[in-house]
């Protein structure tokens, strides 16, 4: 009996390291032009593309029922466990549908071992949890020692990211028109972050440059604090500037630093051109 890690696609997951690890993903959706499509059967740059022009931003909605059993499912006919990692419950009702989704797959295989973790926070700063448990697994790791793992990565990891404009954040209401008016003229760039599962500013500074500077400045501090255990740079249609980023962060640590695009379930609450990094310490 393996153990099998399911995350959604909030994660970001470079596709090698879903490959690589045998990790399912189940996908949440799009509502768009009066029609619903899978955030995984996007293209990011066309939807960023069409997304500028609308007066409205799109809607998202959690993994459609019928694609979180199935997939649970197979991995239960199989005899396989399931640890579930799951985009934060105060951003989606995923991580509750999950559970629902669990309850109904005991009634049909009472033996089934389930577990689902609430990550509290999204895109790699989740994918890492379930690319190291994945990984662990593959290794022959134990149950305990997955999810303490798992644990572990979620209770020291952190994805600061800044947008490009604050009009993204006002259409989907985060903020007042007058606080995005003065924010763009006076060019405020907020440096948002996740913290107990919500997004929260973690700090303002002015001009874009400084937004970039204060990101990384704070992740070398908590790298050379804590030491790295893996950090990727995410990017919203803007991947000349991501990998500048990434670039930046390899000359300071000497490793190779991939760069990947956040889909639109996520990016489209904080809109094209915005840019972060997520990593998580030892």
């Amino acid at each position: 009996m393996a153990i099998k890690i399911v995350t959604d696609s909030t994660s970001y997951i470079p596709s090698e390291y879903i490959d690589k690890y045998d990790i399912s993903v189940v996908s949440l959706n799009v509502f768009m032009n009066d029609k619903s499509v899978r955030e995984l059967d996007i293209d990011n740059k066309s939807f960023y593309k069409e997304m500028e022009s609308l007066d409205e931003i799109p809607k998202s909605s959690q993994p459609i029922p019928d694609e979180m059993l199935s997939t649970f499912e197979e991995i239960i006919k199989k005899g396989d466990s399931i640890i579930g990692i799951f985009l934060s419950s105060k951003m989606s009702g995923t991580f509750s549908s999950a559970n629902l989704i669990k309850n109904m797959i005991l009634e049909d295989y009472p033996e089934a071992d389930i577990t689902l973790i609430d990550s509290k926070t999204n895109c790699m700063q989740m994918g890492f949890a379930a690319c190291e448990s994945a990984k662990a697994a593959c290794e022959g790791k134990s149950f305990d020692e997955i999810v303490d793992m798992i644990n572990h990565i979620l209770s020291n990891s952190r994805f600061l990211f800044s947008p490009d404009t604050l009009d993204y954040l006002k259409k989907g209401g985060r903020i007042g028109s007058a606080s995005a008016i003065l924010g763009n003229v006076l060019q405020i760039k907020p440096i948002l972050t996740v913290k107990d599962g919500a997004t929260s500013v973690f700090t303002k500074v002015r001009t874009r440059k400084k937004a970039v500077d204060a990101i990384v400045n704070n992740v070398f501090e908590d790298i050379e604090k804590n030491g790295l255990g893996d950090v990727i740079v995410h990017h919203i249609n803007c991947e000349e500037e991501g990998l500048a980023l990434a670039k930046r962060l390899e000359e300071k640590l000497n490793i190779p630093v991939k760069i990947q695009s956040i889909g639109p379930v996520i990016g489209l609450h904080v809109g094209p051109g915005s840019i972060g990094i997520a990593y998580y310490t030892k």
